[in-house]
């Protein structure tokens, strides 16, 4: 039994009693109070659950614009069901005394008798118009909340999703999971002060955590959740109330004023490792407002606008769908997916970490004059990939090494100019550096929310740190596309990986997006560039068709060469061929690993190090000359990301932000 409000009616008035019976059947009932008299009761619907060993349902509630009933059963499904064809579906015509099909028949000694499941078989058994199988786990759904148009489930699987509505079917957006720990999500409470609140159970008390603060507001010990509890919250107290050993046990709490001041708030837990930026929002009113993303050895992803004005960074969304850290992030751009959509600033964003795990995300940015950040930002999850889980689905199994679990995707970087007319579906492909000595491709289907591998090698046989993927384009129009690795031997290696993504979308194309790995060519040519790890790499093009490639390496070296890429026509097929028309060292650059750099224009470069300072560089022939040095203030610099403004006067101004111990922006 389970109870859910009536759309239209106040709580106080009626209420819709949810009865699950044999068979997978369960009976929507609606009960109307009556002052001083027995309630009156109507069924109003009968519904069938989906086979399973636990067939009921745990948890109910109604979507009245759409005419739909979204429920939870005990197997960890959601379940979306008609009911506007029901009758007494619109408020008016819910009573039973002017319009009740079968009513309740009242005795002398005002006793119910429960004539309106007597002739039940009249209304028809509706089947699900949506399953979501097994959303939650095997331990059930414990709650379903409507706020704001959006459907939010709970389940003690320690997660809760948020989902939406498309062509009458369920669509999972994202997941979260709010505290290490909380194992048991009971409910969730929307405060009016824009706070969530995750009611739920760890260990053997019962916790109500902020979502806001990222804290426990209160931990209550109880025993744990296998017992009848009930808890109420408000401006002016809360309550919860629970049967221990027999006895009915109450907690009250008073509001009190919060003595807590928080000067600083927190972006992660720890150190952030990687941060891009998304792009830039108008908001009327406003000024122009920047969209970044940032990873952590937190665990999680942040999307958050830094405001010039207020210098304050207000995050907008924040993903915890990693299980270990996130190391590098990745935005898909091309045709059709520039960015800047009618409805506002739109990218797929890519993240990847420890334990071999990629997840992706569809962005979509836009103006909200009401909120504090002044932008929305609406998460959609698209994809995951992990070496482990794809390698314990493998047939066999048991006559392969597993992967080493502890593989690290250090680097990811987009391959641009994919989405043409010479590939027969629009797969995106993204390119990785693994720790475990390999290079390898993936490819994405937005449209059916898979990603797969397509392609690795091992050619470097060590730590692969950096990927970089570029394209050129010959005046013909024929594109190749081009990728650079670079590992902890101060190796830069030069590949065409054209073939293999043209034979994999193939592949895929035909196989309905299955396939087994290709193996990459060698490379094309390699430049020992430092004498340890290359911890920074950029490429930009230069006039002529050629390519600025800078390095940064952990001795304190920039390295910068100069390539052009030439055809070769064979006799069967036309191959690429590079050549290194230039190269630029300047060993001592820095005193401490080189961790972020940026080709600016051909003859200007920007980097940054560990040692606290961002230098430009001018490039002359044969040299690299510093033009001027600052000094940051973000100690244990991971990661640079830059971009240009053009203002009024037509002046190029350069931005820059920074990561590591804290975030900051130059």
């Amino acid at each position: 039994l389970s109870w859910a409000p009536r759309p239209g009616l106040s709580p106080n008035a009626a209420a819709a009693l949810l009865a699950s019976g044999p068979d997978g059947e369960m009976l929507w009932l609606d009960v109307t109070h009556r002052p001083g008299q027995a309630p009156w009761v109507q069924l109003m619907g009968r519904y069938l659950l989906p086979p399973c060993k636990q067939r009921w349902h745990t948890c109910a509630t109604f979507l009245p614009q759409e005419g739909l009933l979204v429920c939870g059963d005990r197997r960890g499904s959601l379940l979306l069901f008609p009911c506007s064809s029901s009758s007494g579906w619109a408020p008016e015509s819910t009573s039973i005394v002017n319009g009740g099909t079968d009513p309740v028949v009242e005795d002398s000694s005002n006793e119910l008798e429960p004539s309106c499941l007597l002739h039940k078989g009249a209304l028809p058994l509706e089947s699900p118009l949506s399953v979501l199988f097994g959303l939650h786990g095997k331990t059930g759904v414990t709650s379903v909340t409507i706020h704001r148009g959006y459907i939010y489930s709970t389940g003690r699987d320690g997660v809760y999703r948020q989902l939406h509505l498309r062509d009458q079917q369920l669509e999972v957006l994202q997941k979260h999971r709010p505290c290490k720990g909380l194992q048991w999500i009971e409910e969730l409470h929307f405060t009016l002060d824009g706070d969530l609140l995750v009611v739920g159970f760890h260990a053997d008390n019962f916790v109500v955590w902020s979502s806001r603060t990222g804290e426990n507001i209160h931990c209550i010990p109880c025993g744990g959740g296998h017992r009848s509890w009930s808890y109420c919250s408000s401006p002016l107290a809360e309550v919860f109330v629970f049967i221990k050993s027999g006895d009915v046990m109450l907690y009250h709490r008073e509001a009190e004023p919060c003595e807590q001041q928080v000067l600083l708030a927190s972006l992660h837990g720890r150190e952030i490792t990687c941060v891009r930026r998304l792009g830039a929002v108008e908001v009327p009113g406003h000024a122009t407002i920047n969209v970044f993303v940032t990873g952590s050895e937190d665990t999680t992803t942040c999307v958050l606008v830094l405001n010039e004005n207020s210098r304050a960074a207000v995050p907008l969304a924040r993903l915890s769908d990693h299980i270990s850290s996130v190391r590098t992030l990745a935005f898909a751009t091309g045709p059709g997916d520039d960015g800047f959509g009618d409805e506002g600033l739109s990218a797929l964003l890519f993240s990847a970490g420890g334990r071999a795990q990629i997840e992706c995300y569809r962005l979509l940015c836009t103006g909200d004059t009401a909120s504090e950040s002044a932008v929305a930002c609406q998460v959609i999850h698209v994809a995951s990939h992990r070496l482990d889980k794809h390698w314990e689905q493998k047939k066999n199994r048991h006559k392969f090494v597993k992967m080493d679990p502890e593989t690290r995707y250090m680097s990811l970087s987009v391959v641009p100019g994919t989405s043409t007319k010479q590939l027969p579906t629009p797969w995106k492909f993204l390119a990785a550096a693994c720790s475990d000595g390999s290079v390898r491709i993936f490819g994405l289907l937005e449209a059916a929310r898979k990603l797969v591998l397509v392609a690795e090698s091992f050619h470097h046989q060590r730590c692969v740190l950096k990927v970089e993927a570029f394209l050129h384009t010959w005046a013909g129009g024929e594109r190749r596309h081009l990728l650079c690795s670079a590992a902890t031997d101060g190796s830069v290696a030069f590949w065409d990986i054209t073939g293999p993504i043209m034979d994999a979308a193939d592949a895929l194309h035909q196989a309905e997006g299955e396939m087994q790995p290709l193996a990459l060519d060698a490379p094309l040519v390699t430049v020992m560039a430092h004498s340890c790890g290359v911890n920074s790499l950029h490429i930009r093009e230069a006039p002529e068709g050629r390519y600025l490639v800078a390095s940064g390496s952990d001795d304190g070296s920039i390295h910068v060469c100069l390539l052009e890429v030439a055809l070769v026509r064979g006799e069967a097929t036309a191959g690429t061929c590079l050549q290194v028309l230039e190269r630029v060292s300047r060993p001592c650059a820095h005193a401490a690993h080189v961790t972020g750099i940026r080709v600016l224009r051909p003859d200007l470069l920007l980097s940054a190090s560990v040692d606290q300072r961002l230098t430009l560089w001018k490039r002359c022939p044969g040299e690299l000359v510093p033009l001027s040095t600052t000094f940051f203030h973000v100690p244990d610099l991971a990661e640079l990301d830059c971009w240009e403004v053009a203002e009024a006067g037509g002046e190029l101004r350069y931005y820059c932000v920074l990561c590591g111990q804290g975030l900051e922006m130059l």
